[in-house]
């Protein structure tokens, strides 16, 4: 029996563990990715480790996130990026220079090398046959470091695609798809790969799109084969030398298999506020839109930008409806300025914002109270946009361009025949805005501005585990949830005791504070707990308030594995009914708690106040246990290396 794409590169990367679906596998990890939201954080990290230098093939630190300079933070955590890149031999992407994902599939990536990276996006990469995973701020810097990544071994779910995109139908829809059958939580435990005689009429900006948003099923990664596509992409970039051939084998098996025929779909749109609240667009066309968004790391390509150029050349935006546009790289910038789209783009009425993630995390272009925004983007969490109440549907580029011509979400399939954009033959290479890490960094002083505070440090796990239930939430509580992002909270990421007094505001504004009070405490949430983002500081914040465990239906991959990194207990709830047994306030205790992760014994919370026993699962690797029981995972890394 043959292997998958997914199976070959993760034995050619296997560093521990067997190949066992659900069993925890360590990975060699060639390349590495932070951004400056997460990367403050991780490059504190890394700094712990007391290391020289970076011991990974390559890594690369963006500005892509938090460029809104209103005051001094960000441009001091910019300072701070810039000269610890330097310092330990990391390349740095000056900000305007562009989005993470879509730089890094532009320049530096390439087929059958592992990235790891500290945005939960990072999967982008799959798009040119990377295996792309995205993970926290701290698994990140471990991987830096030179060791492995440990993760569940993923089931492998082939997308088998047959047929072509009909006309006004783009590769959003294709994942737009999936998402309305599959859900958020689809994918959780599970790498998507594409494959079958339709991946031949995509190319790598449609790719992308499609691997971008396989964050959204929850999926470990997606990816696509390397092939003649993924060839031309690469030599286009001047990048050929770096192609190779990559597929599965014919008679590869895989745990499961989706069948999609391109040619069925239609435009799609995600309605608020969820990305799977998926419906076609006609059933919706019509709802007056107040902003149109496009851009972010799902479609910002030179493609992307030059079809909507195309949509709106001699036209102008319709009089009630804001149109912005967001590139997603210097490159593309660049390349639309001289082709005269930029020009068109300008000239119709579009705003033209920087070559950054911006929008899409609530950093500038929020709309407009009670409004409906329609996105090119990724998500469209309830508050996400930086207004609460704002109503955001996600599209593609030429769903949004329509709608933003008309003023009402409209179905470009009435607008007659599509513009025809083909990918450049060869894109405008000009890296001048990535400094590359000299030789010996030893001499460069790292520059800390007064807004970067001191790592905070989980400890020890006790014996016992006793306090207050803090909050009840229900399903998919998101970690925009958890740790909010938008312009007033961005700039504190590298300040987690400021950074504190947002923890979970959007689903009680006294948290933080009953919190303190109580000396911290427990959390209980539903299905998905920690879905969206792979911010850690939805970790490490909860951490610093004293939470000690969180108790739940399921759990999101990358904040379970978070929260186990910074020390707090994650447990499952046996019998989901369960839930209805807790109320905020109750006083819980696990009696026992170390004692029965060392032995793999059952684990009981005990609601005091109720009287009831409830029992829960504990679903970690030794390797976990481990971690957990050293208060997190810089602790745990200390002990072995003062063991050895």
């Amino acid at each position: 029996m043959g292997e998958s794409l997914t199976h070959k590169i993760i034995r050619r990367h296997l560093v521990s563990g067997e190949m066992t679906p659900g069993s925890e596998i360590g990975l060699r990890i060639d390349q590495t990715l932070t951004q400056d939201a997460t990367g403050t954080m991780a490059y504190l990290q890394f700094e712990a480790m007391d290391l020289p230098r970076v011991r990974c093939e390559l890594a690369v630190s963006y500005v892509d996130h938090n460029m809104l300079q209103t005051d001094f933070r960000n441009a001091d955590d910019h300072r701070y990026l810039q000269t610890v890149a330097a310092r330990y031999g990391i390349h740095f992407s000056r900000p305007g220079n562009g989005i993470c994902h879509q730089v890094h599939l532009e320049r530096f990536g390439i087929p059958g090398k592992t990235l790891l990276g500290s945005d939960s996006h990072t999967p982008t990469g799959g798009g040119l046959g990377m295996l792309a995973i995205g993970a926290g701020g701290l698994d990140v810097a471990v991987a830096m470091a030179g060791a492995p990544f440990y993760v569940p071994m993923p089931r492998v779910v082939l997308v088998r695609l047959t047929g072509a995109l009909q006309p006004w139908v783009s590769a959003k829809d294709v994942i737009l798809d999936l998402l309305r059958r599959l859900t958020v939580k689809g994918g959780v435990g599970k790498v998507f790969e594409y494959g079958g005689p339709g991946v031949a009429a995509l190319n790598v900006p449609q790719r992308s799109t499609i691997t971008n948003m396989g964050a959204e099923l929850g999926a470990t990664s997606s990816l696509f084969p390397s092939d003649e596509a993924t060839r031309r992409f690469l030599a286009a970039q001047g990048r050929e030398n770096e192609w190779v051939p990559l597929a599965a084998d014919d008679d590869a098996s895989y745990d499961e298999v989706v069948e999609i025929d391109l040619g069925s779909l239609e435009p799609l749109v995600a309605c608020p506020h969820s990305p799977d609240n998926v419906r076609p667009v006609r059933e919706v066309a019509g709802k007056p839109v107040d902003q149109v968004l496009v851009g972010s790391c799902t479609n910002s390509s030179v493609v992307d930008l030059e079809t909507v150029a195309s949509m709106v050349r001699g036209r102008t935006v319709y009089p009630a409806t804001s149109l912005a546009v967001s590139p997603g790289s210097k490159q593309a910038l660049s390349m639309i300025a001289a082709s005269g789209a930029l020009e068109a783009l300008v000239s119709a009425g579009a705003r033209m914002l920087d070559a950054g993630c911006g929008p899409c995390i609530g950093m500038g272009q929020s709309p407009a109270s009670g409004a409906v925004s329609l996105r090119s983007f990724n998500r469209n969490f309830e508050g996400r946009s930086g207004t609460v109440d704002a109503n955001v549907y996600l599209a593609s580029a030429e769903v949004c361009v329509a709608s933003a011509l008309t003023g009402v979400i409209t179905d470009p399939r009435t607008l007659g025949a599509p513009p025809q954009v083909s990918m450049p033959a060869a894109y405008t290479v000009n890296d001048n805005m990535i400094i590359s890490p000299g030789a010996d960094g030893s001499g460069v002083e790292v520059v800390r501005g007064p807004n970067i505070k001191a790592l905070p440090r989980g400890t020890e796990l006790p014996g016992d585990i006793e306090g207050e239930l803090l909050l009840v939430m229900g399903d998919n509580i998101t970690t925009d949830h958890i740790m909010p992002a938008g312009a007033q909270v961005l700039p504190l990421r590298s300040n987690v005791p400021a950074l504190s007094n947002f923890a979970l505001t959007r689903v009680d504004p006294t948290f933080p504070e009953r919190a303190r009070q109580a000396g911290g405490g427990l959390l209980l949430g539903g299905e998905n707990y920690g879905q969206g983002s792979s911010r850690e500081h939805a970790a490490l914040v909860p951490m610093y308030l004293g939470v000690k465990a969180v108790i739940v239906k399921s759990f999101a991959r990358i904040h379970m594995a978070n929260l186990v990194n910074v020390g707090i207990v994650p447990l499952i709830l046996q019998d989901g009914a369960d839930h209805g047994n807790f109320a905020q306030g109750d006083l819980l205790r696990i009696t026992g708690i170390r004692r029965a992760l060392l032995e793999g014994s059952p684990v009981v919370v005990e609601n005091v106040t109720q009287r009831v026993r409830i029992p829960v699962r504990v679903e970690l690797s030794e390797r976990q246990v481990q971690v957990l029981l050293a208060g997190g995972l810089l602790n745990y890394i200390k002990l072995q290396a003062s063991e050895e």
